[in-house]
């Protein structure tokens, strides 16, 4: 899911300059080699007896079962048939709702989001009803992982065993931990958004990087010409990642030069330099640039594939895809490095390419079986890394399904009389700008379910708490079954206290929505809009979503052994990585091992 007008802080993001950065990094870097001999007699002592020398994660985001299941029994997928005779092999149950910064919370950590706080990609400041990005808050100086409850790869590391995380995502900004992390999903772009690309349609023009700060450019005979430098464009081929010199930090970007029908110049979101990071993306904070100078400049922001640059025509499909591409060899260098470099303890990679490709076409399947395929050549390429004292786990967090028609829940609410917009106010500004909080006791926004205006919660709660049972309950069996003329539009509606436990339940939905395949929340119900039309045509090259049910998109779990499980869910694969070492599951911890 992309907010394309959602900004943060901006400046916020770059509160340590590049010089500053690099110097705090060596000095991290020659402490963790002092402090290495010390590390190791710990790291021996504290070792728990366990069943492995190494587990790897592999994961696939939004890989499909059933498109899985049906090129295997094609004989397409020869890797991923390999071990499930080995092994085993299950549907993943998801998480309350299948959206990606859910279930991988939940893979972290093994809990509900009752317990770790993502319920969606947006929260919602109670005083000001602005939403506002749910897993880091970002301030003058500071940014704050809000995602809680604890990670297994952290469990680990107090035992004695370190890992290495790759592009897991929700783990920005990374935690201190015994091992190395880079962050993903929800690393923002140098100017403080979630992916903001420009397209200049003149050769001369101004990047904009960090608190409005502009890079003067211009097109001259084949070359780009910035920052004295001459940059090699050939049409229709992206450049490699250019060095953006600002005054406050560094970025990166790659340029995409097209002339038909008229010039246009597309520059992907200008992204954190991970060679000289204005802000924490790895853990420790000299492993970017370690990755940088072994590996070369690589994209950092937590969405890379530009799924919206596709969405408003500034590329086509086949740079969209080529994008993906390179991005994805860029992931594989990194992965198969780590596993070079790591005989023992956990190595975890998400690849992403298969979540951003199917959003984007996922009714062609031309581009959709090559991309199962490519995974499997991964995988077979992983296989080589295995041993007897290896266990293997490849998991995605959920499937894919079609993604025809929008529901606005806005406008739904609106004409049953739970929603009042301002007076004047057509619902057409963004963030929820235009309703009137005196008379409206329910809203939507984001893509996970219905929020009540709380007396005592929100700033301008009009609910009684005492009535709030009752009110979701209503809206509850109201939404259940909810009729797109003959189709059925929500397959489910759930009072959030029936799915989710724990500290946070204050911050999730009421009402937790389970579309129907083929349907999802409207763009402008997303974004906090009240449209006019309940449902509407999904016009966009955005296609499919996993927005629904969770009984409709299970994710895969593949494993090189036996696992003992009936109806696994993605909360066990932490418990389960914490068996594997010999560790306890901590009483917190909600999933079972698999083992």
């Amino acid at each position: 899911m992309h907010f394309p007008a959602y900004i943060g802080p901006g400046a916020g993001f770059t509160f340590l300059g590049g010089f500053l950065t690099l110097a705090l990094s060596i000095v991290a870097a020659l402490a963790s080699v002092l402090l290495w001999p010390w590390r190791l007699v710990r790291s021996l002592l504290l070792r728990p007896k366990g069943l492995v020398r190494r587990a790897i994660f592999l994961g696939f985001d939004g890989l499909d079962p059933r498109i899985t299941e049906r090129l295997m029994s094609e004989g397409k997928l020869p890797n991923f048939v390999k071990v499930r005779e080995a092994g085993s092999y299950h549907r993943l149950r998801t998480t309350f709702p299948p959206l990606s910064p859910v279930a991988w919370s939940t893979f972290a950590t093994g809990v509900n989001p009752g317990r770790h706080n993502i319920f969606d990609f947006l929260n919602r400041d109670l005083r000001t009803y602005v939403p506002q990005l749910s897993s880091a808050r970002v301030t003058k100086g500071s940014v704050e992982l809000l995602r809680r409850s604890e990670p297994f790869w952290k469990t680990l590391g107090r035992f004695g065993v370190t890992s290495t995380i790759l592009r897991v995502p929700i783990t920005f900004p990374p935690e201190e931990f015994n091992g190395r992390l880079l962050s993903a999903m929800c690393t923002p772009d140098l100017r403080g958004s979630q992916g903001t690309f420009s397209r200049h349609t003149s050769p001369e023009g101004e990047i904009e990087g960090p608190d409005g700060e502009m890079i003067p450019f211009s097109y001259r005979e084949g070359f780009l010409l910035l920052q004295g430098e001459r940059v090699p464009l050939v049409e229709g081929v992206y450049t490699h990642w250019v060095t953006l010199r600002f005054a406050s930090a560094r970025g990166i970007a790659r340029f995409l030069l097209t002339t038909d029908p008229g010039f246009s110049l597309y520059c992907t979101p200008v992204q954190i330099d991970p060679e000289h990071p204005a802000m924490p993306i790895s853990h420790p904070r000299w492993y970017s640039i370690y990755l940088a100078k072994l590996l070369g400049a690589f994209s950092t922001l937590g969405m890379a594939e530009d799924t919206w640059a596709l969405n408003e025509g500034a590329i086509d499909q086949a740079a969209f895809l080529e994008q993906a591409r390179l991005i994805q060899v860029e992931r594989e260098q990194m992965f198969f490095s780590a596993l070079d470099h790591s005989p023992r303890g956990v190595v975890a990679c998400v690849f992403d390419t298969t979540d951003r490709v199917q959003h984007m076409c996922f009714d062609q399947p031309d581009v959709i079986e090559p991309l199962y395929q490519d995974m499997d050549r991964i995988l077979g390429q992983t296989l080589q890394y295995v041993d007897p004292e290896t266990v293997l786990l490849v998991l995605s967090d959920h499937g894919f399904c079609s993604f025809r028609r929008g529901v606005d829940l806005n406008a739904w609410l609106l004409q049953k009389g739970y929603l009042a917009l301002k007076p004047g106010a057509d619902g057409s500004t963004e963030y929820l700008a235009d309703i009137d909080w005196t008379r409206t006791r329910a809203y939507t926004f984001g893509l996970a379910g219905i929020y009540l205006n709380l007396r005592g919660r929100e700033a301008g709660g009009i609910v009684p708490p005492s009535d709030s049972a009752v009110l979701i309950r209503e809206l509850a069996d109201k939404l259940r079954g909810l009729l797109d003329g003959t189709d059925t539009a929500i397959a489910n509606a759930y009072p959030s206290t029936e799915i989710y436990n724990g500290p946070y339940l204050a911050a999730a939905p009421d009402v937790i929505i389970g579309y129907a395949e083929g349907y999802r929340a409207a763009w402008d119900a997303a974004v906090g809009k009240v449209s006019r039309e309940v449902f509407t045509d999904n016009a966009k090259h955005w296609c499919a979503d996993h927005c629904v049910d969770p009984e409709l998109v299970p994710g895969i779990l593949f494993s090189n052994r036996p696992l003992n499980a009936l109806n696994p869910g993605i909360e066990d694969l932490a418990p389960t990585a914490l068996h594997l070492f010999g560790v306890a599951r901590p009483a917190w911890m909600e999933g079972k091992s698999l083992l």
